[in-house]
Parts: C-alpha cells; sequence; structure tokens
C-alpha cells in the first residue's frame, strides 16, 4: 500500500480508460513532468486531478510529478510486455488486497467493495470508483478474477459505458460538496460565478484527502463554469 509521509494515499478513482488513453497519449513522447500544462488541453480540471493521484499511487511519477522508469517502460511496451508490467504494478501497489484473505478467484464484488472501504474508508461514491478502476487494471494485467467479479464489471461497462471525461463548454456543475453560508445580502449586479468563488471554502492542507478531493473536484468545476460563462 502506498503512503506518503505516514499518510494512505487513495487508490485510483479515475476512469480506466481515461488512464489507458494517458498511457497511449505518451507513446508520442513523455515530457520531463506531468503537470496541468501537458494534460489540460484534453483533460477537466477534476480529471486531471484524479489522474495524477492515480499515477502517484502506482508509482509512475513521484511526488513533483517527475515521470519514473515505470511510467518510461509502461508507455514504450506493447501487447504482452504491457501485459506483465501493468501485474507487476497491481500486484505491488495492491497488495492489501492480494496479501489478505481475499480471494480474488472466488470473491464476490461486493466483498471487494468492503476491502477497500475497510481499508481506506471511502464514501459509497468513491469506493465504486475504486473498485472498478481495480477490476478493469487487473483484468488488462491478465490476473484471474472470481466469475462473479467478471460478470458484476461486464453488467457495469453495458449500462455506464467506459468513456473519458473531457472538457466540454456550457454544462451545468454537479456539487456534492456543502458548502456553509452565513445569511448575507447578495449584490444584485454580481455574476453568479462571482457570487460561488465569496462563498468556496478555503482550501485547508489539514483536510483529509477525501475532502481534498472533493474540494479540487468542486473548484474546478466552478472554474470550467465560469470559463464558459465567459466564452
Amino acid at each position: 500500500m502506498v503512503r506518503d509521509k505516514g499518510r494512505k494515499r487513495l487508490p485510483p478513482y479515475i476512469s480506466y480508460r481515461t488512464f489507458q488513453n494517458f498511457i497511449d497519449r505518451l507513446q508520442q513522447g513523455i515530457p520531463s513532468r506531468i503537470d496541468r500544462s501537458y494534460w489540460g488541453d484534453s483533460l477537466s480540471g477534476s480529471t486531471g486531478i484524479q489522474l495524477m493521484s492515480a499515477l502517484r499511487f502506482l508509482g509512475l511519477i513521484d511526488a513533483s510529478g517527475m515521470p519514473t522508469s515505470r511510467l518510461r517502460s509502461l508507455a514504450s511496451a506493447k501487447d504482452t510486455q504491457r501485459t506483465e508490467i501493468l501485474r507487476q504494478i497491481t500486484t505491488e501497489t495492491f497488495s492489501f488486497l492480494l496479501q489478505g484473505s481475499l480471494d480474488l478467484q472466488s470473491s464476490t464484488y461486493s466483498q471487494l467493495q468492503e476491502a477497500f472501504h475497510n481499508t481506506f474508508e471511502l464514501t459509497d461514491g468513491v469506493n465504486r470508483k475504486c473498485v472498478k478502476f481495480f477490476v478493469e487494471l487487473a483484468s488488462a494485467a491478465g490476473m484471474p478474477l472470481s466469475p462473479f467479479i467478471a460478470k458484476r464489471l461486464r453488467s457495469i461497462r453495458s449500462s455506464t459505458g467506459t468513456k473519458p471525461v473531457f472538457k466540454k463548454r456550457g454544462t451545468k456543475a454537479r456539487w456534492n460538496l456543502t458548502v456553509p453560508q452565513d445569511l448575507e445580502e447578495i449584490p444584485s449586479r454580481m455574476s453568479w460565478d462571482k457570487i460561488l468563488l465569496t462563498k468556496f471554502p478555503t482550501f485547508d492542507p489539514t483536510w483529509t484527502d477525501e475532502v481534498k478531493i472533493k474540494w479540487f473536484e468542486a473548484f474546478g468545476k466552478l472554474l470550467e463554469r465560469g470559463l464558459a460563462r465567459g466564452s
């Protein structure tokens, strides 16, 4: 399990298709650092943050965003070689599953969800995304999974699809973060995006990782909404 200064890093909760497309893109060339200026033209702010979190958890970039040798190997690998590298990554970074009492060849999808929840204490929404990413990664790595897990994954794919999330203009933002507000008069000429910015909570480094993720997601959506209004 990956830790950062004594704290657990959250496992990847990004769409696996988005992660896969990113790795494929690196075949055109790997920058010396993975940052917003590199992925910002194709991914939304919240998706980019999820991608960076996933790359760190999987040991593909360091804390500064610098690509590791494993990322370079993965990007250039094809077919069975890529499958083997993915297997190594899965075995090392998800050791809390593979070295525990859970048997991936006979367990149910719910048991897998419980294992993630018990280890990271995730909300239901984030937990589902983490499990889905792991199952798709393990499948791409050629790791045997129980028919109960595989069946559930096929059902989820058919009902939701696995399309990557790209920037869209004019889309409505969904707010899952509850922001306490004082009752005060709102200036009649102030635009809604500016009003929301004045009400947005100040980032606190002492928050838990899960609260930080929700803050970044909500703030990214707010910025996108503001850009869409100004276009």
